[in-house]
């Protein structure tokens, strides 16, 4: 893969990181993404074309509004810097393919997700649902451009057997899951059935297990206890970009475990007695 493809996938991550920390600020409070532009929120200052440059800018204003000097968190170039770093570990990973498009969709509204998840406890259904529609639209097109009309069909199966799973844990014990999560949940099976039902589960099962340890690792820190809420949102989309980076090994790792054909061995018998 040209690394020059690779940097420049990672430049659009920038880019499209810095669109995401409007989403972030904005959806979970109803506003608009497109009007008014970027201004400061404690002064309304308009951010001028050099102070919104993305981690640059942060980094060259001492992290700090030019205007009222206010601070500016910390969560604005970590959007942008990481957004940036997925983008360019995927166009590694899936190089020139018709994966990429959704992949990237995919990553990116995972990324806002988690955020709000993390800063609100919230995980909006205006952020999921353009993801789920749009990143549809790149697996629908690769579809087409592939006739891979199978594994649209997979991903469909995915995204609803994602849905009905959590749905019917939601029912259960609605304290375990928000209906947020649920939503989810369906948006991970779209986004990952393309590569398989497998790489759904490793999400789910990664970010669970994700979130047991942070769970543990707080009661025994003495900063949470059983009833702490957690952003369940974070881990499950930190198990889905695991899935995508990294799933595949793990998954063949596994089949090649539940299937001795997919290694070439021969299947054991057992003699018959003489």
């Amino acid at each position: 893969m040209s690394s020059i493809f690779v940097v420049i996938v990672g430049l659009l991550g920038l880019a499209v990181g810095s669109f995401l920390n409007v989403a972030v600020s904005r959806v979970p409070a109803g506003r608009s993404v497109v009007r008014p532009g970027s201004a400061c929120p404690r002064c309304a200052t308009a951010i001028a074309a050099r102070d919104n440059i993305p981690v640059v800018s942060w980094l060259l204003l001492g992290r700090r509004c030019r205007a009222c000097r206010v601070p500016i968190p910390a969560r604005y170039p970590l959007v942008e810097a990481l957004t940036a770093l997925l983008f360019a570990a995927e166009a590694l990973r899936f190089g020139r393919s018709e994966m990429l498009p959704a992949a990237l969709v995919f990553t990116a509204g995972l990324v806002a997700l988690a955020a709000c998840d993390a800063e609100h406890f919230l995980l909006p259904r205006r952020l999921i649902y353009p993801t789920l529609g749009l990143t549809a639209a790149c697996l629908l097109a690769a579809a087409a451009a592939t006739g891979q009309w199978y594994r649209l069909g997979v991903t469909a199966a995915c995204g609803a057997g994602g849905f009905a799973v959590f749905f019917a844990l939601h029912r259960v014990r609605p304290a375990w899951l928000g209906f947020g999560d649920v939503r989810l949940a369906g948006l991970l099976g779209t986004g990952l059935g393309w590569l398989g039902p497998w790489h759904l589960v490793f999400a789910l099962v990664a970010g669970s297990f994700a979130g047991l340890l942070v769970g543990i690792a707080l009661m025994a820190a003495g900063r949470a206890t059983r009833h702490t809420r957690l952003p369940f949102g974070v881990f499950l989309a930190a198990g889905a970009v695991a899935s995508l980076l990294v799933g595949a090994p793990v998954v063949h790792w596994y089949e090649s475990l539940s299937d001795p054909y997919a290694t070439g061995a021969p299947p054991t018998t057992v003699r018959d007695r003489p």
